[in-house]
């Protein structure tokens, strides 16, 4: 099995996705342990000869910054950190999420800005590479001392407390250790607060939506060429001219994209056509091509996060300083998911519409795009299921970083509340998915009505794997059924989806 080692290269968008895919192992590298160390020493060396206060580290949190703790009681300072800080409640976190967080924290450690100690990291790289993943919740973070609440539970497995995740079961943490032969470990000073610290349970969301993303703005693409011919649509909107002159990039890519999902078609070849198309088939490119200007830019905020140190106070010891400031605050990224919840809302919003244009029963194709329209309601109504979620997707966007509530005694003042952006953004895109898929059903639905015209040979294909999934509707049948195949359909073709794209 393949490995990466932290702390060789800067960590990509790119690069998790391949860590993802192939099961990578983690490792530090040399000069990640270096940097570990020298901070670590550095911190004991100064501790053993500072005398006064220095936040975080010989005094409590927040609010309890003005008390003082005795250097025999750091360790356990550190320890009732982590306890008293596990406050999550809701639904649980998915897996791949946790396994992510476990990912950017070992990354953000790595820097050797946190003091933590090199046993604990390896800790975390043994919960990374065994799959040990630590039961975290939903709700609890503010997303502004990071995530409090969300990363003590991260880190609560490291002192042999709370629940994990492990070879397909939940299982207490004191359980796992004598299971495995391990021990809890005993942290040392700074240490539970530069595990507590930082921004990882936002970054993992936006990290998984970003990822899905690119596999969804990919699919509306598809889908909307498929619509596209299933319509009878015009091909000129797509053409290059329109768009050399207002060469947004997104748009440029979006309008290519379409032309080659389209060539060779005979039904957007066809002569007779009506003048102009609605907005929802005319306007791919620039609706398309503004939410992939979007996510770019989102992409390139978190990718600047993953390579971050995020926790606090932030130790240098080359300069003799150690420096409490405000790199956990998640204002950059509750804004930016914020964004990204606008940017896939609109994928799903101008789909919506062209599932409406296709059951409408117009141009040539029968109502509800059945046969015996009346005795049955063929697709009727799996355009008001995607309304509905197109729905809920603009009252998620509701932007959540405009938010703030006082914590802390009023030592927190100002919150992000970027949790929450993150955590009803992955809402977004899974009601994406959804609406992508209903689109499809539909889209596929009217290109076989449309028969002997052909579409092109791209689509064509695409519209064959498909109905291995999901076949023709002849009648009126159970329709939830055809959505959820629709679902996987998207989920387990999308290697197939690139394949035809390059």
């Amino acid at each position: 099995m393949s490995s990466h080692q932290i702390g060789l290269e800067r960590l990509t968008m790119d690069q998790i996705s391949r860590i993802i895919a192939e099961k990578t192992l983690l490792q530090l590298s040399d000069a990640a342990i270096a940097k570990i160390e020298q901070c670590r020493s550095y911190l004991d060396e100064k501790l053993a000869r500072h005398e006064g206060p220095v936040y975080g580290i010989n005094t409590g949190f927040g609010y309890l910054q003005n008390v003082e703790i005795e250097s025999e009681k750091l360790s356990q300072l550190q320890h009732n950190l982590l306890l008293s800080h596990a406050c999550g409640t809701g639904e649980e976190v998915a897996p791949e999420i946790v396994k992510l967080m476990l990912l950017l924290k070992i990354q953000s450690l790595s820097y050797g800005h946190s003091a933590i100690a090199l046993a604990t990291v390896s800790r975390l790289l043994d919960f990374y590479n065994h799959d040990i993943l630590p039961v975290i919740y939903t709700q609890g973070s503010l997303g502004a001392s990071g995530d409090l609440a969300p990363l003590a539970h991260l880190a609560l497995p490291l002192i042999g407390e709370g629940i994990v995740w492990y070879q397909g079961e939940k299982i207490a943490v004191s359980n796992l250790y004598e299971k495995l032969g391990w021990e809890p470990l005993k942290l040392q000073s700074k240490e539970g607060l530069a595990l507590i610290n930082g921004t990882q349970f936002m970054s993992a969301y936006g990290v998984f939506c970003l990822l899905k993303s690119s596999a969804l703005m990919n699919w509306a693409d598809a889908i909307a060429a498929m619509s596209i011919d299933g319509f009878d649509c015009r091909i000129d909107p797509f053409e290059t001219f329109s768009h050399v002159i207002r060469p947004h990039a997104g748009q440029l890519h979006t309008a290519a994209s379409i032309s080659k999902w389209l060539s060779g078609s005979e039904l957007i070849s066809r002569p007779g056509k009506q003048t102009q198309d609605p907005y929802s088939f005319r306007c791919v490119p620039q609706v398309h091509g503004a939410s992939k200007d979007s996510i770019n830019y989102i992409r390139s905020v978190f990718e600047t996060e993953i390579n971050s140190v995020t926790d606090n106070p932030n130790v240098f010891p080359e300069e003799d300083r150690i420096i409490s400031a405000g790199n956990f605050h998640g204002q950059p990224l509750a804004l930016t998911l914020d964004f990204l919840c606008i940017a896939l809302a609109e994928l799903g919003s101008i789909s919506e519409r062209r599932t409406f244009q296709l059951i409408s029963g117009q141009r040539g194709l029968p109502p509800f795009l059945v046969k015996n329209a009346g005795l049955n309601s063929g697709l009727m109504i799996t355009q008001y299921t995607a309304a509905s979620i197109a729905s809920e997707n603009k009252q998620l966007c509701t932007p959540a970083s405009v938010d703030s509530i006082v914590s802390s005694n009023g030592q927190e003042d100002h919150v992000s509340m970027g949790a929450n952006a993150a955590t009803k953004c992955l809402r977004v895109v899974n009601n994406l998915e959804r609406i992508l898929a209903i689109e499809l059903l539909t889209a596929a639905q009217a290109l076989d009505l449309r028969k002997p015209l052909r579409s092109s040979e791209a689509i064509a294909a695409l519209h064959a794997d498909y109905r291995g999934f999901v076949s023709f509707n002849e009648a009126d049948r159970l329709l939830a059924v055809d959505i959820a195949a629709s679902v996987v359909f998207l989920r387990t073709k999308e290697g197939l989806l690139k394949t035809k794209e390059a």
